[in-house]
C-alpha cells in the first residue's frame, strides 16, 4: 500500500508537535519532519521533543538549500543531527545522492535496523528522459538505499509518463514525484505505478514542494485508499483546469456506482500529444475544456454526428480497440439550463422549446459556442453569434443560419424584450473571474 506523507514545515517545535497530530487526525500514514525549516533549531534539545511523543511513524529530512532546502550550514552539523535522529528511533531518514557517499561513510555503516533509508535527488527545472531517469535510479540503488526517491519538474503534463515507465520497473521500493501543477497526476496515482509513499499536505499554507494536493483532496476526493493498478483514469483535460469542480464531482459519482476509476484535473498543453503519450487503455476516457474543444475533432478516430455537425468536442471514449471516440454533450446541459433558467409556462407540445422564437446572443465562437449555438438552432431560436475575430463568428453564423457580430459591436446592440446573452468566451472563468464580454454597466 502507497503510505501517506504529511510534510511538517513549520518554524517552531511546538506548531510542528501540533502539525504532527493533525496530520494523524486527517488520515496520514507517516509525517516528514523538515527540521530545515524549524528557526533556531537545537538538535539535542528538540529532535527528542519531536520524536518521542509523535502519533505517526516519522521521517526526517534535513534539506540543505543546494537541494531545494532552508539549511545553509555544513554537511557534519547536518549528517551529526541525522545520525542523532537514527538513534532515538525515527523510522527513516531522507539524504540527499549528491552526499550519500559521505553520509554512508561518516555513519560507518551504523544505521539501526528499524530505520530506513531514503537516498534522493531532485530537479527543479525539468524531467530527464526514461533512460536517464533509470541511470538515475541505479546509481541511487548503488549506494546502498533501501528507498529511491527520485522528484523532478513537469514542464509539460507528458512528461509524469516518463516517471511512471521508471516506477513500474524499479526492482527496490520507489518515491517517484514530479513536481508542479502538471505533474499533480503523478502524486494521485502513486498507488497505481507502485510508489511507495506520496505527499499530502495539511492545507495550501503548508506546502513543501511544488504541485501538492492535500490530504483531504487525496483522501476525500480521489479517494487514494482505493486506487491501485486496475484503476481506470479518466480526467478533465483544460488550460486552466484547477478552477473545475468537475473532479469532486466525477469522483464522487465513480465511488456512488463502484467504478473503480480515478478523474483528475489535467493541465495541458497540446491535446494530441497527451493522447499519443497517454494511450494505454486503462486511460479510458476524458473531458475537454478550453482550448481543446476544437482540436480534439481531429484527434478522434470517429465522432457521434451531433459532434460531428457542431465541430467541437467535449467527451472522448477510448475503446477498448484503441479508438478514441468523440462525442459533445455540451449543448444538451448548456441549452437545458438555459430552457431551465427561462422557466415560465412551457408549450403543452413537449416538442417545442421555450426557446423557439427567441432570440439568443452567443458571445464567443469556439468549442462551446458552437455546441450552444448549434442547440440553441435545434430548438427554434433566432441566433446572434459575437465573436472577437469576426471571420469565426460569420462562419459559425452561416453554419446555424444565423447573424454574425463583431465582439465589441456588443456595446451598441441593441436587446429586444425576453433575448438571452449566453457567454461562451473565457472571460468569467479562471483567471479572469471578472472579466464579462460586455461592460457590466451597460443597460439594456
Amino acid at each position: 500500500m502507497t503510505l501517506l506523507c504529511v510534510p511538517l514545515v513549520a518554524r517552531t517545535v511546538e506548531e510542528m508537535v501540533a502539525d504532527a497530530a493533525a496530520a494523524a487526525a486527517a488520515g496520514g500514514d507517516l509525517v516528514e519532519i523538515r527540521l530545515d525549516f524549524i528557526q533556531g533549531f537545537r538538535p539535542r534539545e528538540h529532535l527528542p521533543l519531536l520524536l518521542r511523543g509523535c502519533p505517526l511513524p516519522a521521517l526526517v529530512t534535513y534539506r540543505p538549500s543546494w537541494e531545494g532546502g532552508q539549511y545553509e550550514g555544513d554537511d557534519t552539523t547536518r549528517f551529526e543531527t541525522l545520525r542523532l535522529a537514527m538513534e532515538l528511533g525515527v523510522d527513516y531518514v531522507d539524504i540527499e545522492l549528491k552526499v550519500a557517499d559521505k553520509f554512508m561513510s561518516f555513519i560507518s555503516g551504523n544505521k539501526p535496523e528499524k530505520c530506513k533509508l531514503i537516498v534522493s535527488s531532485h530537479n527543479y527545472e525539468y524531467t530527464p528522459s526514461c533512460e536517464d531517469l533509470a541511470n538515475l535510479v541505479a546509481r541511487i540503488q548503488a549506494v546502498g538505499a533501501d528507498i529511491v526517491k527520485v522528484a523532478t519538474t513537469a514542464k509539460d503534463i507528458v512528461d509524469v509518463s516518463r516517471m511512471f515507465q521508471v516506477m513500474v520497473h524499479c526492482q527496490v521500493p520507489m518515491i517517484g514525484l514530479v513536481m508542479s501543477e502538471k505533474g499533480l497526476m503523478s502524486r494521485v496515482l502513486a498507488p497505481k505505478f507502485g510508489g511507495y509513499l506520496t505527499f499530502g499536505i495539511l492545507n495550501a499554507a503548508k506546502t513543501s514542494a511544488s504541485g501538492q494536493p492535500t490530504v483531504e483532496e487525496l483522501l476525500n476526493i480521489y479517494h487514494i485508499r482505493h486506487i491501485g493498478p486496475d484503476t481506470k483514469v479518466l480526467g478533465l483535460i483544460a488550460n486552466p483546469v484547477k478552477q473545475s469542480k468537475s473532479p469532486i464531482l466525477h469522483n464522487k459519482c465513480l465511488q456512488s456506482v463502484g467504478y473503480n476509476a480515478v478523474y483528475l484535473p489535467l493541465l495541458g498543453d497540446n491535446l494530441a500529444s497527451f493522447l499519443e503519450t497517454y494511450s494505454s487503455p486503462d486511460f479510458s476516457g476524458f473531458s475537454c475544456s478550453l482550448p481543446f474543444k476544437v482540436d480534439a475533432v481531429k484527434c478522434c478516430d470517429e465522432h457521434d454526428p451531433v459532434a460531428k455537425s457542431i465541430g467541437a468536442i467535449n467527451t472522448i471514449i477510448r475503446r477498448p480497440d484503441g479508438k478514441l471516440v468523440g462525442y459533445n454533450t455540451d449543448y444538451i446541459g448548456a441549452i437545458s439550463a438555459i430552457e431551465d433558467g427561462i422557466g415560465g409556462p412551457r408549450s403543452k407540445d413537449a416538442a417545442i422549446s421555450p426557446l423557439a422564437g427567441r432570440l439568443i446572443v452567443v458571445a464567443g465562437a469556439g468549442g462551446a459556442g458552437k455546441a450552444i449555438a448549434y442547440g440553441a438552432k435545434e430548438k427554434g431560436a433566432r441566433v446572434v453569434v459575437a465573436n472577437r475575430t469576426y471571420e469565426k463568428a460569420v462562419s459559425l453564423a452561416n453554419a446555424i443560419g444565423g447573424q454574425a457580430l463583431r465582439l465589441a459591436d456588443l456595446e451598441t446592440f441593441r436587446p429586444e424584450e425576453g433575448m438571452i446573452l449566453a457567454n461562451a468566451t473565457s472571460l468569467g472563468m479562471y483567471p479572469n473571474t471578472d472579466g464579462t464580454p460586455i461592460s457590466k454597466l451597460l443597460k439594456a
